[in-house]
């Protein structure tokens, strides 16, 4: 008996009508859909009058729910992978059933659609011909300062989600380590209160203080870094900001070296060469 085939489904963002026709009969023709909320997912098909039989797969049960749904492939069953909203696999666990059921010789179909960083992208106004794909920063100040630094020198375009109870504080660490530069929010896209705002990160950072709390699903696009740094502060100015708010030395010099694109080694010795009085 041949194997099934898994389709990776995109769905909409928010608005129901968003999902394709190809994306509605491919629902309608497998013989199970794999979702990481069966709830949500139920609304989507009940909205377009699909029976399909649902099943859960998400990050906590990944791993024996995978093996279930290899399964029903084997047995020559089609199944659609489908995420909340959008393309399956990008932050999400899906890419580990496509890569196993590719392991597999399963023949792993895509049924393009949706997709919040490529719909942000596309609306911000910043250059999209080259463009990085961050996805979730870290959870941790430090963590996210450090992730930060490395792509302080990046020149594509950077595309990231973001929890909106980490929004504030994560622009706050976007102004200290890339500068006020042009950044675009994009909230709760093709949604009832859908919200786009294009302005400096430091803009960004004042709206969403000022809000105090903010809701929904969260996309930042934000503007690579200049050929030519912008950067006026001297490397000691620097070095004494940061570590005033609360970089480790270290931290401080990494920061540095990948805002002026100078040798991590360079910034050190500056800063050493300072504090020993040139000796």
């Amino acid at each position: 008996m041949a194997a099934g085939r898994l389709y990776v489904v995109a769905t909409p963002l928010g608005n129901l009508e968003d999902l394709t026709l190809r994306a509605a009969r491919i629902l309608r023709e497998t013989a199970l859909v794999a979702c990481e909320d069966t709830r949500r997912t139920g609304v989507l098909l009940k909205a377009h009058r699909i029976s399909t039989p649902m099943t859960s797969y998400f990050e906590h049960n990944e791993r024996w729910k995978g093996e279930r749904i290899l399964e029903a492939l084997r047995s020559g069953r089609d199944v659609a992978l489908v995420s909340d909203a959008g393309t399956p696999g990008i932050s999400d666990p899906g890419y580990r059933l496509v890569r196993d059921a590719r392991r597999e010789g399963i023949h792993v179909l895509p049924v393009p659609g949706p997709s919040a960083a490529v719909a942000a992208l596309c609306v911000s106004g910043l250059p999209t011909d080259r463009f990085l794909f961050v996805g979730f920063l870290p959870a941790r100040a430090g963590a996210r300062r450090r992730a930060l630094s490395e792509l302080a020198s990046v020149r594509e375009t950077l595309v990231l989600y973001e929890s909106p109870v980490r929004l504030a504080a994560a622009l706050e660490d976007m102004e200290a380590v890339f500068g006020d530069r042009e950044a675009f929010l994009c909230r709760e896209a093709t949604k009832l209160h859908e919200e786009y705002v294009l302005a400096s990160i430091g803009a960004l950072r004042r709206l969403v203080a000022e809000r105090g709390q903010v809701k929904g699903e969260v996309v930042l696009v934000v503007a690579g870094a200049s050929a030519a740094p912008a950067e006026t502060e001297s490397v000691e100015a620097l070095f004494d900001r940061l570590t005033r708010d609360g970089r480790s030395r270290r931290e401080a010099v990494k920061e540095i070296a990948a805002r002026l694109e100078l040798p991590a080694r360079d910034v050190y010795a500056r800063v050493l060469d300072r504090r020993t009085g040139g000796r």
